[in-house]
């Protein structure tokens, strides 16, 4: 299958946080745990790339606890700062407010010697349906922010203040103008991050049957009852439907309903918590 997804929207939001790249001291990257090297953008990297920035590798709960280390490491092999929440409890909140005081400690301490409390602010970035409004809340120990579980629900930019002193920029979720590797996109379209009306579901399922297969998950079947991944697109359906209950129309199951249960279940770690991709070599 072929991945591309740029609506309109994005080419604004791009244009307003090029503009807004200006008026931040710091960057928070919100990356998805399950798919980190998939949500790095190469435009938010050219666009940040004079700013210090906070990676934030979300949602931890959703893969093996023991995998997410190898990212911190990649990232600390690099030079940057980086931590895993899963966007949910105050010792996480606090670890993301070090992490920003960590990154703007310079100009904390020059403002400091001047007698100024400066007053930090950090722009959000992240493609759609990573958790930024999420952490956002979080961090306000409120809800201000508008959240969803799915891709495209902050449109324009929002301001929030924090009694820290930290004042943070939600933008909207942006993809890639396009995906040199269509792998990527397809982990993108696995987690959320792309609307499911623009790809074919049942294309999606079987992309995810040939994962699961390559990396021999084989709770994927076990959970519908398949004695093994050596059977065709069609039967492994066929298996899935009459596991799930899905009533036959003139005798065939709804492929696409099958297909939708196929990334539901994914979504909902019916499978165990599965990380997409790691660090090249």
């Amino acid at each position: 299958m072929h991945i591309q997804w740029y609506p309109g929207h994005m080419t604004k939001a791009m244009r307003m946080m090029q503009d807004a790249i200006k008026q931040v001291d710091c960057v928070i990257y919100v990356l998805d745990c399950r798919a980190v090297s998939s949500c790095i953008n190469p435009k938010f990297d050219e666009m940040i790339a004079d700013k210090p920035v906070l990676y934030v590798l979300n949602k931890k709960d959703l893969v093996p606890s023991g995998e997410v280390k190898v990212w911190l490491d990649y990232f600390a092999s690099r030079g940057a700062t980086a931590l895993a929440v899963s966007s949910v409890g105050n010792k996480e909140r606090n670890a993301v407010l070090d992490g920003l005081k960590k990154i703007n400690s310079a100009v904390i301490s020059k403002y400091r010697e001047k007698g100024v409390n400066k007053i930090v602010r950090a722009m959000v970035v992240g493609v759609p349906n990573s958790g930024k409004s999420t952490l956002i809340n979080c961090l306000c120990a409120g809800k201000r922010a508008v959240t969803g579980n799915r891709p495209g629900v902050t449109r324009g930019k929002q301001w929030v203040r924090l009694d820290e002193g930290i004042e943070l920029l939600d933008t909207p979720g942006t993809l890639p103008p396009s995906f040199e590797d269509q792998g990527k996109a397809v982990n993108l379209a696995f987690v959320g991050s792309i609307k499911e009306d623009v790809v074919r579901v049942d294309e999606l399922a079987i992309e995810f049957i040939d994962f699961c297969k390559n990396r021999g998950i084989d709770e994927f079947c076990n959970r519908y009852g398949i004695d093994g991944f050596e059977y065709s697109y069609e039967e492994i359906f066929d298996a899935v439907g009459k596991a799930r209950g899905v009533q036959k129309v003139r005798g065939e199951y709804d492929y696409d309903r099958v297909a939708s249960i196929i990334m539901d279940d994914f979504r909902k770690q019916k499978f165990g918590k599965i990380m997409l991709d790691y660090p090249e070599k």
